[in-house]
């Protein structure tokens, strides 16, 4: 005899229910799997080749600009030549001529004096070039080297998509004890660099403004580069590198 107080449903549409309940739970258990790992979903391209095409990028250019590193009130020109890997930073009082060389495994900055080419000593490395927030370590791009790399995500900047990467110091003769990287999908460019101390914390951050073309190629037009105090997360130098034709 059935009980008069319990509602009895057919046997069919319990088991609709059922299922239908079961349903709802792998759907939410799959949604919430995708939330916890987004990074599955995508297909990371390795990351030294991701490297490999910024270096080539980077030696092929055959320019000849000027340019200037702009300070607040401060402004210093420099005449910016490049043949193939190649670069050589030209200033002016005092005169001064800074030398990148971007090999297959390394780069190296040198002093072009009268007398040949000097290596800039791993001690002068982290100084800052004529007071401003770029470091001699900088201008020589040894990150692009590091062995210690991986993609991490992918990222808009400036309306640009870039694959960002995390690199790791191999030693500690570096300012930075890593990097972050977002590089271009497309072009292989450098958009944005950020440098952070052993604790993690931002000491610099690159990033390009904007670009301009010349004979039918993109290059650099102003690159903001700002110096922050890992303590109080603050900018303690803004310094804007502009390319002029």
């Amino acid at each position: 005899m059935k009980n008069p107080f319990v509602h009895h449903y057919p046997r069919r549409a319990t088991q609709n229910r059922s299922a239908l309940r079961g349903r709802q739970w792998l759907l939410l258990v799959i949604g919430l799997a995708a939330i916890a790992t987004p990074t599955l979903a995508q297909n990371f391209p390795d990351a030294q080749k991701v490297l490999a095409n910024v270096r080539l990028r980077q030696s092929r250019q055959q320019i000849d600009l000027r340019g200037q590193l702009r300070q607040d009130a401060t402004i210093i020109p420099f005449r910016l030549v490049q043949n193939g890997p190649v670069v050589r930073y030209l200033f002016t009082n005092p005169e001064e001529t800074l030398q990148v060389r971007l090999g297959a495994n390394d780069s190296r900055l040198d002093e072009i004096t009268r007398s040949g080419a000097e290596r800039i000593a791993a001690a002068k490395l982290d100084e800052p070039i004529r007071q401003t927030a770029i470091t001699y370590e900088d201008l020589a791009l040894k990150f692009l080297y590091w062995p210690n790399a991986r993609v991490i995500g992918a990222d808009f900047i400036r309306t640009r998509n870039c694959w960002k990467l995390q690199l790791q110091a191999p030693a500690s003769d570096s300012q930075y004890a890593s990097v972050a990287l977002w590089v271009d999908k497309d072009s292989g460019a450098l958009m944005r660099m950020e440098g952070y101390d052993s604790s993690g914390k931002l000491r610099k951050r690159f990033e390009v403004v904007s670009a301009q073309k010349i004979e039918d190629r993109w290059y650099l037009k102003q690159m903001r580069v700002e110096a922050i105090d890992s303590q109080s997360a603050r900018v303690t130098t803004r310094t804007y590198l502009e390319i002029n034709r």
